[in-house]
């Protein structure tokens, strides 16, 4: 080894060559959600021609990465097809009505994806635990949700299910990072606070919706998110496998001539305000 060789030098290399492994690995990230992401605009296509009914739920502990999972769904698709549904909290006139009523609404009509970001799940989990509902009505849900589901598959909707979990030490380091990072704080609600102070609550009120509600007709999938893009991809890839689609052929319009310049069309020569180009 060369004796001018110090260790602050050691130490650069060593960063050099973590830095080209995350660079591969972000590398072959990008490569592999990049091929689903086509997969899911094929699936995106039969859904369409097919009629086809689909409902996916997002469920898990706070922080554990179901906004990220939609998005990259999300990213290169129709909102027409596939459409996002994270309802607030239920107003005084819903409260009133029968719990899974405003779910309902929201069901898939022939040709529609919808994404539920948090479902009718609220009633074993936060409400559960936060005591915006007796325990006596969460069981009472805890017993129908799986009746509820199998009426909901024999009318030919497909339903998945996916629980996205992540550790104790793993979530409190997305909430500290969404303390220090201006673009991030508006993620951590009062409830995610909650959320982390009542781990061991949830983890009792989880435990028992998994175990009540996993059913031959609409089972429930984990997915370990302490790694996100891992999980996303495992994800994504369990969604494409889980449903039978094919592929569709595009047929690919005639665009046609475009018309030529009028003989008498003269420039618009009004006042218009352009955006600055700050680029330069």
């Amino acid at each position: 080894m060369d004796e001018n060789y110090e260790p602050r030098e050691a130490e650069a290399e060593a960063t050099r060559n973590g830095k080209d492994k995350k660079k591969k690995k972000s590398w072959d990230y990008d490569k592999e959600i990049g091929r689903l992401q086509v997969e899911l605009a094929y699936l995106q296509a039969w859904v369409k021609k097919s009629g086809a009914r689909i409902v996916i739920i997002f469920e898990g502990r706070d922080a554990a990465g179901k906004g990220g999972m939609i998005k990259r769904i999300m990213e290169r698709l129709s909102p027409r097809v596939f459409r996002v549904v994270a309802l607030p909290a239920p107003t005084d006139r819903e409260k009133s009505q029968i719990y899974m009523q405003r779910y309902i609404a929201h069901l898939p009509a022939a040709g529609e994806v919808v994404i539920f970001d948090r479902s009718w799940y609220n009633r074993a989990g936060v409400d559960r635990v936060m005591g915006f509902c007796s325990d006596k009505k969460a069981q009472r849900f805890l017993e129908l949700a799986p009746r509820f589901e199998a009426a909901i598959v024999e009318s030919g909707v497909i339903l998945l299910k996916y629980f996205l979990t992540v550790t104790e030490e793993e979530q409190e380091r997305r909430f500290r990072r969404r303390i220090h990072d201006p673009v991030r704080q508006w993620k951590l609600s009062p409830m995610d606070v909650e959320s982390y102070q009542r781990w061991w609550d949830y983890t009792r009120a989880y435990d028992e919706m998994l175990r009540m509600t996993d059913s031959n007709h609409a089972p429930w999938w984990i997915v370990p998110s302490d790694d996100k893009k891992r999980a996303r991809i495992n994800c994504i890839s369990h969604i494409l496998q889980s449903i039978p689609y094919e592929r569709v052929k595009f047929d690919e319009p005639d665009l046609g001539k475009r018309q030529k310049r009028p003989a008498d069309f003269t420039e618009d020569r009004s006042v218009r305000h352009v955006v600055p180009d700050t680029t330069s």
